[in-house]
Formats: structure tokens, sequence, C-alpha cells
């Protein structure tokens, strides 16, 4: 297959493509410069893609059999309240309707497990949502927009909802980078209590699993998530390998923040 990725070059994106790749089929990277050139095949290349029009997508995309968006900001410490998931949402949708005029017969959007309604029982697909944030209103905005417009397109839709992921070349103000890095230099490391309950998953099983859904026949909405709930406490611990580099982990050092969901996890949709 032809398969296209918006934000190959990022977190998650990467991975998309290697496991593409693995499985043989033809990847066209979407993003912002050339960059690094492995794992794909063709780029295509746009200063901003939540700025390009539906003209500029009918063109580009004419021979793409499956177009996989995960592009969206997604800068540590802003973008959940930040005002750009407005332009990410309107750039998605013109995107979509670009994709379906030139004939892409699947897209794949990526969601996020903060669509979900706050619940002490593990989220399935078929739970309710209620977004509490900026980020997550805009991802279900687009995940209800697009699962009701597409088939009147005669295009499969299908969603991937992101937990915890973690794993090569996350961004290193994300949590597991910042403990690894302040555990590696002997320094403190500050922290919130850690008694958030959360589901963990490798970024690279995260990729496989989106590249199955993009790669299948049908369509649908997935978790993309472990469904085994650990607390941030014992996660963080598994990551100090003595008791000395324990002693360095501050829990309580930083509050917890206000509205905070006390757990999160998800039923997998794939084991």
């Amino acid at each position: 297959m032809r398969v296209a990725v918006t934000g190959a070059h990022g977190f998650v994106g990467r991975q998309i493509c290697k496991a593409l790749k693995r499985e043989d089929h033809e990847v066209i990277a979407i993003v912002r410069d050339a960059g690094e050139t492995n794992h794909i095949d063709r780029l295509l290349v746009s200063q901003d893609i939540f700025g390009e029009s539906v003209d500029f997508w009918s063109r580009n995309l004419r021979d793409v059999d499956t177009l996989v968006h995960s592009a969206w900001y997604a800068e540590p410490g802003k973008y959940l309240n930040s005002t750009r998931n407005l332009h990410c949402l309107k750039g998605t949708l013109l995107l979509a309707e670009g994709a379906a005029n030139a004939g892409v017969a699947h897209i794949v959007g990526i969601g996020t497990c903060l669509e979900y309604a706050t619940s002490n029982a593990a989220l399935a697909v078929s739970s309710p949502l209620d977004p509490a944030t900026p980020y997550a209103a805009s991802k279900a905005a687009a995940y209800l927009a697009l699962s009701r417009t597409l088939p009147e397109f005669g295009t499969r839709f299908s969603w991937c909802r992101l937990f915890y992921l973690f794993g090569e070349q996350e961004d290193p103000r994300r949590l597991v980078p910042y403990v690894q890095r302040q555990l590696e230099t002997n320094q403190p490391v500050a922290l919130t209590s850690g008694n958030q309950i959360r589901d963990y998953l490798d970024v690279s099983i995260a990729g496989q699993q989106i590249a199955n859904v993009a790669t299948m026949a049908g369509s649908g909405t997935f978790n993309i998530c472990s469904g085994v709930p650990v607390s941030i406490r014992d996660f963080v611990l598994k990551l100090a390998d003595s008791p000395e580099k324990k002693s360095l982990l501050e829990f309580g050092a930083i509050a917890d923040r206000a509205n905070e969901p006390q757990f999160v996890v998800g039923v997998p949709s794939f084991g």
C-alpha cells in the first residue's frame, strides 16, 4: 500500500513509518522540512501542514491509498491549553476534505485518551466523551466531525486514541527523559505525589498498532494502550535501579495539577 503520514518526523509518526516499512509498504512523509529520510520513500514538504488548502491536499494526495494524520501541536507544558489547537483542528478538517476529494480510501486520525470523561473504570472505545482541555476538545471535535462526514465521501475513517506513551526520541521535557537525565547526573528529581494511575505503552508498540489500523481492510475506533494500571510513583521507581538513585526521587516536590484525572487506564483494542 501507499501510505502518507503527517508528522512523520515526530515522536509517534516516526514509529508509524518504521512499522509500515517493516511490512514493505510505500511511505510518503508529510513534514515541515526534509530532515531525516530513514523509513520513508518520498517526501512532501509543507511549512504549515495546518495552513494548506483543500486544493493543495487534493492535488498532492491523488496517488495515496491511506492517510495517517499524526501531526498536531504537542509542546510539553503548553499544548493542553494552547489556542493553537484551533489551528490544528481547522487544518485537520481541510486535510481530510482534500484527501477525500483525492480519492484516499482510508483516513486514520490520532486522538487522545483525554477525550474521555473522567472515570474510575477502564475506558473502552464506547465510553462517553467529555474533554476538559482545548487540546482534548479539539481532538474530539475532529473525531466527531470526520466520523460523521467522511462516510459521505465514501472514505473509510479510523481513530486511534493514544494513552501515555514513552520511548525512543521522546521530547526531553517529558517525564521519562527528565527522570533519566536527572538520575544519570545524580541530581534531585522533582515530582508530583505520583499517586495518579496511568496506562503506559512503549511508543514503538503504539506505532505498530497504528500501522496495523492503517493497512487493515476495515475501519473503527481504537485504544492504543497497554490496559495495565500503574501509579506514576511505581513507574518512576522502576527507572531508578539502586537505592542511591531512588533517594533522588522527590515525590510531592511539585503540586499535583488542579483537575488532573487520578485514574486513566484503557481497554486495549489489541492484545
